[in-house]
């Protein structure tokens, strides 16, 4: 049925619907005071609220920062301190093409802990690590790399089934498609001369894997999102999106020109609001039926660790006939007894899902992305993405590599390998999650979810616990503000299967013992259920 007349289709029932809560006016809008009501929030026990004290410090902490990094600011205008920004010259009567008070933050928060992030690899990214030393000058205004490396825990790569390796049947079958097949490249987008039989075959593999009709590879799984977009929506069509989805999504969705509405995160009763009021008071101006609604959300949140309330959505998709654009990019392969993502999960029929995207980089162990869907959308696809007819095709090694993988955790290599890869990195993902939550710390996700996000809340406190981790021979991936709210930095652990029982206890361990100095056991509910 065509986009229009499904749209068109569920207005006389919407308006059933919304007749209770319709005023005797004779325009048929909804009211102001119900235009003006929130939705009620729901209570979501995956994100608890650090307690009061913990607030104020973060608080503190910010405003003290703003406070000297004014202050050191003057010093610099006045010449009694150095900067180490670029700024624009040569330009006057020009807008500037940046604006100075934009980096206030990155000069003097970011600059000041850099040694923090950005580590160079000297490895393969597996349980272990190694990490090149990096000399710092005063207030890390230059950097220089040593010839020492040094070997951490690895607990912030996304290599959740542990096939990002340089050994195993994965590594050969790539270092075979370079010796003796395709090489590294075709030099060519797919629409071109790019389309090689290693592509079709790996198409063919992820579409039977997922329970659809037909699957498109990509190179880059960023562009997956952000060049697919525009050519499934356009000017008429309405994207509703999580509040926390992905830059790429957000990226694709301001590309593609179509009206964008937020809903909170997982929050199911803002969503239906959204969706009621949209179809009935239409598009802006002409109030002429959308073309075409599609809501998008991702399997896994990569910040918080939550899973989208897939069931919920399915349900408000078909009530209110709208399209379901899931990002699988964390939750395939991490996900689902088989690793068949999300919809494995939940128990949900892939058919209910009428787009299904998702990454290489993380489960599998390699590079791209992919789009599975009916027939007909891979086919517009085919001719209408930018990522398809611009971009160069995949590399055939990775394409190698990730064909690998997939026959793994199917089972098809008869190894069983992949299957033993899921159970370890579900035992895992439970075991720590459980033994921190139980020791009164604030996780955010759900149990199975191998994003553990640990709240820590103070910028100071992040910057400590990076240092005593990198201090012990871990490497962490800790997150702080703007990339999250104020109150929400964060430590982010990737679980992965190539991590040992021991291995993740030495961690557990490791944050007792910092533990007093630290001060990283926020969760109130744990206090209160061992006062109870």
């Amino acid at each position: 049925m065509p986009p229009e007349e499904r749209s068109s289709e569920v207005f006389d029932e919407t308006e059933e619907v919304f007749a209770n809560n319709m005023d005797n006016t004779s325009n048929g809008h909804l009211p102001a005071a119900e235009k003006e009501t929130e939705p009620e929030v729901e209570y979501d026990d995956r994100f608890e609220d650090p307690p009061f004290l913990s607030i104020m410090s973060a608080y503190l902490c910010l405003f003290l920062l703003v406070v000297f990094g004014h202050f050191r600011d003057l010093l610099r205008k006045w010449g009694f301190d150095k900067t180490m920004d670029t700024s624009e010259f040569g330009n006057e009567g020009f807008v500037p093409l940046y604006n100075d008070f934009e980096a206030f933050y990155t000069r003097n928060v970011w600059q000041r802990v850099l040694h923090y992030w950005c580590h160079p690899l000297a490895g393969v990214p597996g349980a272990n690590i190694e990490i090149w030393d990096r000399k710092f000058g005063s207030f890390n205004e230059n950097i220089r790399l040593q010839d020492t490396k040094r070997n951490y825990l690895n607990i912030g790569s996304y290599n959740y089934l542990g096939f990002a390796e340089n050994n195993g049947r994965c590594s050969e079958e790539t270092i075979k498609e370079i010796r003796n097949k395709l090489g590294t490249t075709t030099a060519s987008p797919r629409s071109e001369l790019g389309t090689l039989n290693v592509h079709e075959e790996l198409e063919n593999l992820i579409a039977g894997f997922l329970g659809k009709d037909a699957c498109l590879v990509f190179g880059m799984g960023f562009a997956t999102n952000s060049m697919n977009m525009a050519a499934l929506v356009d000017d008429g069509c309405l994207l509703i999106s999580d509040e926390l989805n992905h830059a790429s999504l957000i990226l694709g969705a301001r590309l593609s020109g179509a009206k964008i509405k937020v809903f909170r995160h997982n929050n199911m009763k803002h969503l239906e609001k959204i969706l009621k009021t949209s179809i009935v008071e239409g598009q802006p101006r002409t109030r002429r039926p959308w073309k075409k609604i599609m809501i998008v959300v991702e399997g896994i949140y990569s910040m918080e660790g939550t899973s989208c309330n897939l069931p919920k959505i399915v349900e408000l998709k078909k009530k209110y006939k709208a399209y379901l654009y899931v990002d699988e990019a964390h939750s395939v392969g991490a996900m689902g007894k088989t690793g068949r993502g999300i919809c494995e999960h939940y128990g949900v029929a892939p058919e209910d899902i009428d787009i299904l995207m998702g990454t290489f980089s993380k489960s599998f162990g390699a590079a791209g992305g992919y789009i599975a869907s009916d027939k007909d959308i891979v086919a517009h696809l085919r001719k209408e993405s930018h990522a398809q007819v611009y971009s160069s095709a995949m590399s055939p090694p990775v394409a190698r590599q990730i064909l690998a993988s997939t026959e793994a955790i199917m089972g098809v290599d008869g190894s069983g390998e992949g299957q033993r890869r899921i159970r370890q990195l579900k035992e895992n993902t439970r075991f720590f999650r459980t033994e921190l939550q139980k020791r009164g710390y604030i996780l955010y996700g759900e149990l199975d979810s191998p994003v553990v996000p640990l709240l820590i809340c103070s910028i100071a406190r992040l910057c400590a616990f990076a240092k005593t981790s990198l201090a012990n021979g871990l490497a962490p991936v800790v997150v702080g503000f703007p990339a999250t709210p104020i109150l929400g930095a964060r430590a982010r652990f990737c679980l992965s299967a190539s991590h040992t029982r021991e291995q993740l206890q030495w961690l557990i361990d490791l944050m007792e013992r910092c533990e007093p100095v630290l001060g990283l056991k926020l969760s109130s509910r744990h206090k209160q259920k061992l006062k109870s």
